[in-house]
């Protein structure tokens, strides 16, 4: 048995309490947004391959949007990411056929602009998501932005709105969601400035960009990684700098296994939460030092596993494979557990988008003509169909362990949802070889049947999905629940993900 683990062979019951009045807040339905930026294969071979046999009427991949049409996702962030410091958005609209073939720096590859602003804005409205620009910040100019914002929101009339209705979009996009720039703060990225300067950019673009459309929302970018030295530094500048003018401020967080250490790795959620209470606190000071009836909300804009794969250096190709990231059951537990840590702080965290969406470190990848759904899509899956109510406050007393560097949390894992008369109830065995009894109590009600139910696991923390042995990793029916009392009793194997819906009466 693991060294992490209790030394007892037999784990104690966990006890899972909630009430119905015990509310965090509405779960933000834009939790459960994606990401698709100008890398890799993301677009290009990606949900964009007009030569594929899957294509359909606009060159988009079929089995690709079939298969991300089961995520429900919202909130599409685009067109990045790092790429998007040296995006020129006019670069990507127009007749394809004269739009510039240019070198792109973030990623040293070859950008064809053949995918641009309105194809992405089709692409959204096809799939139902709610787009999520970001703004050059890095080579861009305010202008630049502004007259974007123009083209995207205005109606006919002026230059950039008659343009976007030359080039087929006569109504107007109606994007209300705009992030002001891509980790400004990381070293790495083009234009990278100090905290001061970038308010100084963030606060002129902004303003011109609500001049041209007081209704749209704006991300500040606040700090990509908890590990620079300027982690909340940053974050208390900018928002001390842009005041109310920020709707929401990002953050980043990629996690990773490269000790090897599965029961440590499985912890990271107290991290997570750790970063998310940091984040919340600099917001609310902000919001204390400006005398403000307006405070900035959470906006997890890139979120996911990532440490396998570092391939970003594209050697000036097009679509070449960069961050094609291989994902096995322990990491498919992890985005489980960024889930759970939104739900739980769903008073704060109102926008959040995995980090990509196909091929680049992503739950879909093609092959040629074929297509394949990693671990990690179905945890996204089981959240997303259960995700309307309200997020509950929840004691868990129950067996716990100390991670090596992620502190102690409970074997298990969880996060609820009280939708109506239905109890939406998220539970992950972080154990390597122990099955775990749960009991599931709301206070003032009674649970009266499941309604539906689902598992995730698998032979081993390693196991992958692959072309070869198909899906070992996919969810599976549930049917280990029994009612008793008015509670719900199961038993989750080591290493699982379930979610249930409950019937309360």
């Amino acid at each position: 048995m693991n060294s992490a683990l209790s030394n007892e062979k037999d784990m104690k019951r966990t006890e899972i309490v909630l009430h119905s009045k015990f509310q965090i807040a509405s779960v933000d339905p834009r939790i459960f947004g994606g990401f698709l930026e100008h890398m890799g294969r993301a677009i290009y071979q990606g949900v964009y391959d007009p030569e594929s046999p899957h294509a359909d009427a606009d060159g988009c991949r079929s089995d690709v949007l079939d298969a991300l049409r089961r995520l429900d996702m919202t909130s599409m962030r685009y067109p990045g990411g790092n790429f998007v410091s040296g995006y020129h958005w006019q670069d990507g609209i127009g007749a394809r056929e004269k739009r510039p073939t240019v070198r792109e720096l973030a990623w040293r590859s070859v950008e064809t602009n053949q995918f641009g602003t309105d194809e992405y804005i089709h692409l959204c409205r096809k799939m139902g998501w709610m787009p999520m620009l970001t703004v050059n910040l890095g080579t861009g100019t305010p202008e630049e932005a502004r007259n974007w914002v123009e083209y995207c929101n205005c109606p006919t009339g002026t230059r950039y709105a008659d343009m976007r209705d030359s080039n087929g979009s006569r109504q107007p996009h109606a994007v209300k969601l705009w992030c002001l720039g891509n980790e400004m703060d990381g070293p790495w990225q083009i234009g990278h400035v100090p905290a001061d300067q970038y308010a100084i950019r963030a606060r002129q673009t902004g303003e011109m960009m609500k001049k041209v459309d007081a209704s749209i929302e704006l991300v500040a970018g606040g700090s990509c990684g908890i590990n620079l030295k300027t982690y909340m530094d940053w974050d208390q500048e900018v928002l001390a700098q842009l005041g109310d003018l920020a709707d929401y401020i990002s953050l980043h967080r990629f996690v990773d296994n490269l000790n090897d250490d599965t029961p440590d790795y499985l912890a990271v959620t107290s991290a997570i939460d750790a970063q998310i209470e940091e984040m919340d606190a600099a917001c609310r000071c902000a919001q204390a030092r400006h005398r403000s009836a307006k405070r900035a909300y959470l906006c997890f804009d890139e979120w996911n596993v990532w440490y396998k794969n570092h391939e970003t250096d594209g050697q000036g190709k097009v679509a070449p494979h960069l961050l094609e990231e291989v994902y096995n059951l322990e990491d498919a537990l992890v985005v489980a557990g960024f889930l759970h840590s939104f739900v739980r702080h769903a008073d704060v965290v109102k926008i959040a988008n995995i980090a990509q969406i196909v091929n680049v470190l992503a739950p879909i990848h093609t092959r040629g003509d074929d297509m394949l759904i990693q671990s990690i899509f179905y945890p996204f899956e089981m959240f997303s169909k259960r995700r309307n109510g309200a997020a509950l406050r929840l004691t868990v007393d129950g067996p716990s362990y100390e991670g090596a560097t992620n502190g102690c949390v409970h074997y298990i894992d969880a996060s609820a949802i009280l939708d109506g008369n239905r109890l939406h109830v998220f539970l992950t065995n972080r154990a390597m070889d122990e099955n775990a009894e749960v009991c599931v109590t709301i206070a003032d009600k009674t649970v009266v049947s499941c309604e539906s139910a689902e598992i995730l696991t698998g032979p081993d923390a390693k196991a992958v999905n692959s072309p070869e042995d198909g899906e070992t990793i996919a969810a599976k029916p549930f049917e280990a629940i029994d009612m008793k009392d008015g509670q719900a009793h199961c038993k989750i194997p080591a290493l699982s993900f379930v979610a249930m819906t409950l019937n309360l009466g």
